[in-house]
C-alpha cells in the first residue's frame, strides 16, 4: 500500500511577517528515472535581489510515495543555480512527515529515520540561491522516481518561502590545506554508475597557502559516484572516483604526493565531527608495521558550492605501492599461481559489496540463524574465475576448520598453519582500542599472498572507523569498558565470526597478545602518542573546521549515531575524544588477557622501520616514503653507480609515524642511482632508474 511522504516544513509559517511564500501545483511522477519538473513563477518578490538580507529561507513539498529512498529532488533558480534537496537515502524507507529542509535549523544534523519528522539540512545549501540574482522568473523543482514499480506516485503540492535573515553563499578563495574543485556540468552524482566530471587539485605543498587562482597541481577528467552504505543518508555525501583520460578510460594518476593509481575516495566523515577517527585507525595500523590507506585532508568545492572538509584517500587496492601481493590473473588457475594473491572481506552487500560465499561456520551469536558472508574484492566478482573462487573458499574453510578442531592451538597443525598470528593480534588491538561497534563483522578486510611468498591469511588493512572511538550510541560503542569482539546485540543481522573468542582460548595467543600490548604501550600506543597525534591533526584543521561547521551547523547537535553529550565546539569534540581514549587505554591495561614474561618477542618483522620510493622509473620528482616506530635520527643521501654522493640531507629528528620526502632528480643524467636512508644507525637503501 502506498504511504504518504510529507515534506510539509511546518516552520515555513513561523518566520517573520515579511516572509513571502509562493506555492505551486503537483502532478504524477513517472517511475522511469527521468526528472519530472514542476514550476513556480513568483508574482512579485519584495526585494530587487536575493542575498543575506532577504532570500530563500525554505522549500516545502508534499509527496505521495512508498519508498523515499528512491527519490531525488532538486530546485533550480531562474539564473540556473541548482540545489539538491534530497538524493537517494539508503536507510530511509517510508513516510517523510513534517520534514523541514532549511539552511538554518536547530536539528540540522539529525539522521532521517521513520517517521522522518523534524528539521534537516538539504544536501546542498539553500544559501547558493541568495547570490544577488533577482529571483524573478521561473523556479523549477525536479523530482526523479527511481522505483520502476511505483506507478501511483505524485507530487501533491510545493512551495518556496523567501524572507529576511537568510544565509549568503560562502565562497572559498584560499585555504591552509589543499583545495579540490569538482564540476559535473549540471549532472547529479548518482550512486552508480560513475558520471564524467572535471577535477582540479590546488596544492602548493606543506606550509604554503593554496589559492584558487594558483595553477592547479592536477586538472583533468574523472568518473565520480556517491559511495557508502548507511552514510548515504547524510546530506554531506562521500564520493568514489577514478582518474580518467579524455575518452573515459581509467588511468593511473598521482594526487597530493600519493603513489599513482586510478581509484580514489573523498570521505565526508559527516558523523565524525573531529575528522580524526578514520585516519587515527589508519595511522595506528601503519605504525604497527602494516600497509594502511594514505590520506590527506582537503576542502572540497562541488559545482561552485563549498562542501567542507574531506579526507582524500587511497582505496584499498592490490598494488606494489599499496597492498603488495601477487597479481592474480584470469589465466592463473593452477599450481602455485592460483594460491594468491587474494583480497576478500566481511561486509554488507550494499555500498561497495558484491558476490562471495557463506562461511561453513556460524558466528559466535546466531539466534536468528545469522551467517558470515565473505565477499570477493581482488580479483573482483567480475574477474575472478571458478578455480580461483574454489581455491580461496577452500583455503578459508581450512583455516576455520583448523580453528574449530580440538588441537586448534597446535603451532604445527592448528590455525597458524593457515594464518599469520601477529596480524590477528594487531587487528584485535586496533578494534579493541577503538571499541569499534562495527569491528570484526563489517568492513573487515583480509588478504592472502601466493604460497611461494608466504601464503597465509593476514588480517587487514583496517577500514571504516568513523563510528568507532566513542562515536556510536548503540551496542556499547560509547562506553570505555568491555570488549568489542563480544558484540552485545545478538539480534543484529551482522555478527562477529567465532574466530576471536576462539583465539582467546589459546594460551600462547593470549601471551603473545599481552606482550605485544605491553610493547606497543611503551611507544606507538602510549597516552602521549595519542595526545600528540590528535593535537597534530586537529591543529591542521583548525582554520578549515570553522568553514566546515558554518556550512554544516552540526556542532552540539545529534548526528546518528553520536553519543550524548554533544560538544558545542570543535575543541570540545577533540577533547572528548582524548578523554575517552585515556579511559579506554586504562581499562585495556587492566583487562588485557595473557601473561608476558618479556616483551622481546613482540616487535614483529612487519613492524620494522622501512622505506619505499616512487615513481620508479622517475623523470623529475622522486618520493621517498619511510616509517619510524620510535623517535629516531634520520639521514638521507643519493648516490650514483660510482659511489659518489650527489645529494646529502641534514640529519632530522623524526617521531613515530610515516614521513614523505620529495627529491628533485630532474638534473641527474639517465641511469641507475641509490637512495640511502639511515634511521637511528640502521641503513636502508633502494635503487631507482632516472629516465
Amino acid at each position: 500500500m502506498q504511504k504518504q511522504i510529507l515534506l510539509l516544513f511546518l516552520g515555513c509559517a513561523l518566520f517573520q511577517a515579511k516572509a513571502q511564500t509562493f506555492s505551486g501545483s503537483g502532478g504524477a511522477i513517472p517511475p522511469d528515472g527521468k526528472p519530472k519538473s514542476f514550476t513556480i513563477t513568483p508574482a512579485s518578490i519584495d526585494v530587487a535581489t536575493l542575498d543575506a538580507g532577504f532570500g530563500v529561507l525554505s522549500v516545502c513539498f508534499t509527496l505521495n510515495h512508498a519508498h523515499s529512498n528512491d527519490i531525488e529532488a532538486a530546485l533550480s533558480a531562474p539564473d540556473g543555480t541548482q540545489v539538491t534537496l534530497v538524493s537517494i537515502n539508503s536507510d530511509i524507507e517510508n513516510n517523510y512527515s513534517s520534514l523541514y529542509f532549511s539552511g538554518k535549523t536547530a536539528n540540522a544534523g539529525t539522521r532521517q529515520t521513520e517517521p522522518n519528522t523534524g528539521y534537516f539540512l538539504p544536501n546542498d545549501n539553500l544559501a547558493a540561491f541568495n547570490n544577488g540574482q533577482t529571483g524573478s522568473g521561473t523556479w523549477k523543482l525536479s523530482i526523479r522516481n527511481l522505483n520502476t514499480s511505483a506507478f501511483n506516485d505524485s507530487l501533491l503540492n510545493w512551495s518556496i518561502t523567501f524572507g529576511p535573515h537568510a544565509s549568503a553563499p560562502f565562497v572559498l578563495t584560499s585555504s591552509d590545506i589543499p583545495i579540490v574543485t569538482i564540476n559535473t556540468n549540471g549532472q547529479t552524482i548518482p550512486d552508480d554508475p560513475k558520471i564524467t566530471a572535471t577535477m582540479k587539485v590546488f596544492n602548493n605543498g606543506p606550509g604554503l597557502r593554496n589559492y584558487l587562482t594558483d595553477p592547479p597541481e592536477f586538472s583533468g577528467p574523472i568518473g565520480i559516484e556517491v559511495r557508502g552504505s548507511s552514510s548515504q543518508s547524510f546530506p554531506k555525501k562521500s564520493y568514489g572516483f577514478e582518474s580518467w583520460d579524455a575518452l573515459g578510460n581509467s588511468i593511473d594518476t598521482t594526487f597530493l604526493g600519493m603513489p599513482s593509481e586510478s581509484d580514489w575516495i573523498l570521505n565526508a566523515n559527516y558523523t565524525d565531527k573531529s575528522f580524526l577517527r578514520n585516519v587515527m585507525a589508519y595511522q595506528v595500523w601503519q605504525n604497527m608495521g602494516h600497509y594502511a590507506t594514505r590520506y590527506h585532508f582537503v576542502e572540497v568545492i562541488l559545482n561552485g558550492q563549498y562542501k567542507g572538509i574531506y579526507i582524500f584517500s587511497e582505496k584499498i587496492k592490490r598494488d606494489k605501492n599499496r597492498l603488495d601481493i601477487a597479481k592474480l590473473k584470469p589465466d592463473q588457475n593452477t599450481g602455485d599461481e592460483v594460491t594468491g594473491g587474494y583480497i576478500f572481506k566481511i561486509d554488507k552487500q550494499t555500498g561497495s559489496g558484491g558476490s562471495g560465499w557463506i562461511s561453513a561456520y556460524a558466528p559466535s551469536a546466531n539466534p536468528n540463524g545469522q551467517t558470515i558472508f565473505f565477499q570477493y574484492d581482488f580479483p573482483d566478482e567480475v574477474d575472478i574465475t571458478l578455480p580461483q573462487k574454489t581455491y580461496i573458499q577452500n583455503n578459508v574453510y581450512n583455516f576455520e576448520t583448523a580453528l574449530k578442531q580440538l588441537n586448534f592451538a597446535d603451532t604445527a597443525v592448528g590455525y597458524r598453519k593457515y594464518a599469520v598470528e601477529s596480524t590477528f593480534i594487531d587487528y584485535f588491538l586496533v578494534n579493541e582500542l577503538s571499541k569499534n561497534v562495527d569491528g570484526y563483522r563489517l568492513s573487515t578486510y583480509l588478504h592472502k599472498e601466493r604460497d611461494s611468498k608466504g601464503g597465509k591469511i593476514r588480517m587487514g588493512p583496517v577500514w571504516d572507523y568513523d563510528i568507532a572511538w566513542h562515536n556510536a550510541n548503540y551496542c556499547a560503542g560509547d562506553v570505555t569498558t568491555g570488549w568489542a569482539y563480544q558484540f552485545p546485540c545478538p539480534d543484529d543481522y551482522w555478527q562477529v565470526p567465532f574466530w576471536w573468542s576462539r583465539l582467546l582460548q589459546d594460551p600462547l595467543y593470549k601471551n603473545h597478545l599481552k606482550c605485544r600490548w605491553i610493547y606497543l604501550r611503551q611507544n606507538i600506543l602510549s597516552n602521549a602518542w595519542f595526545d600528540t597525534y590528535i593535537d597534530s591533526i586537529s591543529g591542521q584543521l583548525m582554520e578549515a573546521q570553522e568553514r566546515n561547521f558554518v556550512t554544516w551547523p552540526i556542532l552540539g547537535v545529534y548526528v546518528w549515531p553520536n553519543p550524548y553529550p554533544f560538544p558545542t565546539t570543535y575543541i570540545g569534540e577533540v577533547n572528548a575524544l582524548k578523554t575517552w581514549m585515556h579511559n579506554r587505554l586504562t581499562w585495556l591495561d587492566y583487562y588485557m588477557p595473557g601473561t608476558c614474561e618479556t616483551t622481546f618477542a613482540v616487535n614483529y618483522p612487519e613492524a620494522q622501520n622501512s622505506i619505499d620510493i616512487y615513481p620508479n622509473p622517475v623523470t623529475d620528482k622522486l618520493n621517498v616514503e619511510y616509517k619510524t616506530f620510535n623517535k629516531a635520527l634520520v639521514e638521507m643521501a643519493v648516490v650514483n653507480q660510482q659511489g659518489i654522493i650527489l645529494y646529502s640531507a641534514k640529519p632530522l629528528t623524526r617521531y613515530p609515524g610515516e614521513w614523505l620526502e620529495t627529491l628533485d632528480v630532474s638534473r641527474y643524467a639517465p641511469g641507475v642511482y641509490l637512495v640511502k636512508l639511515t634511521i637511528d644507525g640502521q641503513p636502508y637503501s633502494k635503487r631507482f632508474i632516472k629516465t
